[in-house]
């Protein structure tokens, strides 16, 4: 009975969320969503496509396996690419390019008739592409890996202003394909939870409900590393290790490479980053000269104690809160915005 009403929620999630993205899909055929799509990749799909190889990159799969599809049915014909680019509603893509990048790769073979339409038809290579694509469908951590990496991509570059947003809206996006095949609502749902259990998006309870990407998670985004490269770095225990290479310049004054063992139960590492940040956005935050110099000393006091042998809570507590109230009393950049919320993050960290 528990394993019935389980397959019963999720189909119930399924459905809820089915229904929300072909809500999307269709109003985006009357007005196409824009959203910057980078991405590169890895054929596991553990990180997010790109144009290095054609598997594992979202678009040329779907071609792959659209072309497939008319070749069950014509088996002799080529078939002119801008069809495919016609149907799947995929306005921001050149049919031509698409075929020269397969044709690159040896998946493809290309014919151009004469009014030079994309024309091509499958090489054995793009044949067994199909076949080991069709096989990748089902490999599950695979799928999850890959709807980790693609949404938050997806998140960071279109909510970078940590603005929150529906998350729905990433199934009407061209990243939304695993080897092909549409990512489902219940994989979308159950990526979110593996973020935001890893603090990289937060919930936001609005109607219909949104998230937003959190300053861990767009530190995750700028290493360029995937979602469980972030997740699988070391975590400090009850002896916190901090290590900053190559650290001259990070904040204001000259240092040496910094290494600090601390055993008093006080993980200095997010404070060490907090005062970092201020030290290198303080030209760019719009304050007085008087204001940046009086941002700039709190930056090393914090930077100061936290590097210490043994660093004070009282103290770390005492400057990263006059940091977080003098970028409140600042401009609103993105740059304070992100400041504000280490801050926080910090002084969570200590209660």
């Amino acid at each position: 009975m528990a394993r019935n009403s389980r397959s019963s929620q999720r189909r119930a999630i399924e459905k809820h969320f089915k229904g929300i993205a072909e809500d999307y899909k269709r109003a985006s055929k009357r007005n196409p969503i824009r959203v910057p799509i980078q991405t590169e990749a890895t054929g596991t799909g553990g990180t997010l496509p790109g144009r290095g190889s054609a598997e594992g990159d979202p678009v040329l799969d779907r071609l792959l396996m659209w072309l497939d599809e008319q070749a069950q049915q014509n088996p002799s014909h080529h078939v002119d690419v801008t069809r495919f680019v016609e149907e799947q509603q995929l306005s921001d893509e050149d049919p031509s390019v698409l075929a020269y990048e397969l044709e690159e790769r040896g998946l493809v073979r290309n014919s151009r008739g004469l009014d030079d339409a994309p024309t091509v038809y499958l090489t054995d290579a793009g044949r067994a592409a199909i076949h080991r694509l069709k096989k990748r469908r089902g490999d599950r951590a695979a799928r999850l890996r890959y709807t980790m990496d693609a949404f938050h991509r997806w998140l960071f570059d279109t909510a970078g202003d940590h603005e929150p947003i529906n998350p729905v809206l990433f199934l009407a996006t061209p990243a939304s394909y695993f080897a092909g095949s549409e990512i489902t609502g219940t994989e979308l749902h159950e990526a979110l939870a593996h973020l935001a259990q890893h603090k990289l998006i937060e919930h936001i309870d609005t109607e219909p409900p949104t998230v937003a990407i959190t300053p861990q998670g767009v530190s995750c985004a700028l290493t360029g590393g995937s979602v469980q490269d972030h997740v699988n770095q070391p975590r400090p225990g009850a002896t916190y290790n901090t290590y900053l290479p190559n650290a001259k310049g990070v904040i204001i004054g000259e240092q040496q490479n910094f290494t600090q063992n601390n055993t008093d139960g006080v993980d200095p590492t997010l404070f060490v980053q907090l005062a970092g940040y201020v030290g290198q956005v303080s030209p760019i935050l719009g304050l007085s000269d008087e204001d940046r110099v009086e941002l700039e000393r709190v930056a090393q006091d914090l930077h100061t104690e936290a590097t210490s042998g043994n660093p004070e809570p009282g103290r770390l507590r005492q400057f990263a809160t006059q940091l977080k109230d003098k970028l409140l009393e600042g401009t609103t950049t993105m740059a304070a915005t992100q400041g504000i919320q280490m801050a926080e993050q910090a002084l969570a960290a200590l209660m």
